[in-house]
């Protein structure tokens, strides 16, 4: 059977490697913006432009940045870059008129709204209006969140999911499938307890799903925060602890946090906290990234009105101190509470006081350059309804999550609600030799949309990978280029595809042009067994070489390998493979060309066999021949 030679080139490049790809880079980027972290978004997306990597996307993000930075000047320098892209979202139409608006260009921000309606978008009167929060009608010019099915709903009042290592923690009073019930009664339901379930389940949850241990007592337990070492919680309660329920100068028994311990299997070791008192409430805790901070809220006195937002330092030793009220940005005369931390410090809660869709809405903030909160945007439809909306939650990957609310069309009086945000969808791939299977450097990648406008383009890095972000139900068609190699290119589409798939892959692979496919001259040569002489068909080979390397390319240096098969002692297959490669490197010498132009001929052994055939392994001759060579690598062309 006649042996199908395979090329091996390998063209060795000086490449200035950074420290993270870019397309590590933009996945950074778009984790950042995702949890609200925009000032820390804003100089990675700078990077990403810089290099043009995927730079229309870039530009958009780091309008929107400057946007929820409450920053209209710089948001609509972007913007204003933004609208000139070929088939731009016709959302950025609407932002940018907003960003013109705020800095008072009326005229010229009812231009762009003009044409963002001419394009098929929906206004209102009050687009026009001068006096419209910016940046939360810049946060709602598209739908950020979508609804998911949550199964363990009741009828009665079902709120405060948080998840943690495959468990869903909530608080209900359902307290189904129980002969007596405690009654509440401000609402006639019964009082409040912590149940946990797992985070996949289908099924409904009752009496047995109560949390194990002493959390859950006689009066309101509930909402619940966890350590993220899953040993310490923190959970809201009456003011009752060891049987004794204890009543304000009013005669009403306030709520309090208290802390308990994970041990053997239950909840229990049940702490009052020096941050409570007897005369106000204290509850709805929540734990930043590092559990060193505990959030909460309170109508303690200190306070701006209401309930307020609070935060105090948490230590090793579970001490509390600096308690501080969270600033007038956050609190306003009304209610504030359910606050929330995501893994990037950004602050999300309740309020009826901040301009809303209803009753409480769910706020997320906006910090600046000195890591203080600047502003508040409204989370918008359909996460906040015109009822209550309350005790957001967000799951690490900054996508999926929790809150609850008692909007119409619930199964009971507040219902829990599962969201995801619609995860950046991009396209990825390898670009490939056709020839040798190696990864093609710095390959010019071009993406078009199906009327063949150019949308974005980046190089291949060190791996000969790329990557890009697309929108999703619309068609494409990538292209990859370089100079030495014939272009290729795939058709591919976004539509009707899962929400949850984040890639599309597509790799390419392109076949060298006329005057480098003679590098295929480079064949590898064989040897017999336990032979190190220049075989016929090997000549014929070197012969090619030789003139490859003196007429082709005079400027060629190539460097030689050898290779044995495993049969025989290592050392033995040592001397051999050397041989082999001073048998090779003599011959070309004796042929003129100049031993500078082989910078090495050495000889691996059986180290590097190009199959399985290793010691005991049962092959076919023709399969050891394989491992019996020279190869030639190419170190400089030019």
């Amino acid at each position: 059977m006649k042996i199908k030679n395979y090329i091996l080139v390998c063209i060795a490049l000086a490449l200035s490697v950074s420290a993270f790809s870019q397309q590590g880079k933009q996945k950074r980027a778009d984790t950042l913006f995702n949890k609200f972290s925009f000032v820390k978004a804003i100089d990675v997306y700078k990077e990403l432009i810089a290099n043009n990597y995927n730079k229309d996307y870039a530009t958009r993000q780091l309008a929107d940045c400057y946007a929820y930075l409450r920053d209209p000047n710089n948001a609509s320098r972007y913007y204003k870059n933004v609208v000139k892209q070929d088939k731009v979202p016709i959302e950025y139409y609407y932002k940018y008129a907003q960003s013109l608006r705020g800095m008072k260009k009326y005229e010229e921000s009812q231009e762009w709204l003009q044409r963002y309606k001419d394009s098929g978008g929906v206004v209102n009167a009050n687009d026009f209006s001068k006096d419209i929060n910016f940046i939360t009608s810049v946060f709602g010019a598209k739908q950020q969140y979508f609804l998911d099915k949550v199964y363990f709903n009741s009828k009665f009042s079902d709120f405060g999911a948080f998840e943690q290592n495959g468990k869903i923690y909530f608080t209900s009073s359902r307290d189904e499938g129980v002969g007596i019930k405690r009654v509440y009664g401000w609402n006639e339901q019964p009082f409040l307890d912590v149940y946990v379930t797992n985070s996949k389940t289908k099924r409904n949850v009752d009496h047995s799903a109560k949390l194990k241990g002493d959390v859950n007592s006689i009066y309101h337990d509930g909402p619940v925060t966890i350590t993220k070492d899953g040993r310490t919680m923190y959970f809201s309660r009456n003011n009752y602890k060891d049987n004794v329920e204890v009543k304000d100068k009013k005669g009403l028994t306030n709520m309090k946090i208290y802390r308990a311990t994970y041990r053997d299997s239950i909840w229990t070791d049940i702490e009052d906290l020096p941050i409570n008192g007897d005369e106000f409430s204290t509850q709805h805790p929540a734990l930043n990234a590092d559990d060193t901070k505990l959030y909460f809220s309170s109508d303690r006195q200190g306070g701006q009105g209401g309930s307020d937002i609070w935060v105090v330092d948490l230590y090793p030793d579970g001490t509390l101190r600096d308690l501080k009220n969270a600033g007038n940005v956050v609190n306003t005369e009304s209610a504030e509470g359910f606050p929330f931390i995501n893994t990037e410090g950004t602050l999300f809660f309740s309020s009826d006081g901040h301009t809303g869709l209803g009753m409480l809405d769910i706020f997320g903030t906006i910090k600046g350059d000195n890591d203080e909160i600047v502003d508040v945007i409204n989370l918008g439809v359909p996460v906040n309804s015109n009822k209550d909306d309350f005790s957001f939650f967000m799951n690490q990957d900054g996508i999926t999550g929790y809150f609850a609310s008692n909007r119409t069309g619930g199964r009971g009086d507040d219902d829990i609600y599962a969201f995801h945000r619609v995860p950046t969808l991009h396209v990825e791939g390898i670009v490939t030799d056709a020839i040798n299977t190696k990864p093609i450097v710095k390959a010019m990648i071009t993406l078009f949309d199906d009327k063949d406008n150019q949308i974005a383009y980046m190089e291949t890095d060190e791996n000969g990978f790329y990557q890009i972000n697309i929108d999703r139900d619309k068609d494409y068609k990538i292209v990859a280029s370089q100079e030495k190699y014939i272009d290729d290119y795939r058709n591919f589409t976004s539509k009707n595809i899962q929400t949850e798939l984040t890639t599309i892959s597509a790799n390419l692979l392109l076949n060298p042009k006329p005057d480098v496919i003679k590098l295929a001259e480079l064949n590898t040569i064989y040897f017999d067994y336990d032979k190190h002489n220049i075989r016929e068909d090997a000549a014929l080979e070197l012969n090619k070489i030789v003139k490859l390397m003196t007429v082709d390319y005079p400027e060629m240096i190539i460097r030689i390998e050898s290779h044995t098969d495993s049969r025989g002692a290592l050392s033995y297959n040592d001397k051999l493979s050397i041989d082999r490669a001073n048998s090779t490197y003599q011959y070309l010498i004796s042929k003129g060309i100049k031993p500078d132009r082989i910078t090495a001929h050495e000889g691996f052994g059986e180290r590097r066999l190009t199959n399985g055939c290793e010691d005991g392994a049962k092959c076919e001759e023709a399969d050891h021949q394989l491992n019996r060579r020279t190869q030639f690598i190419v170190v400089k062309m030019e």
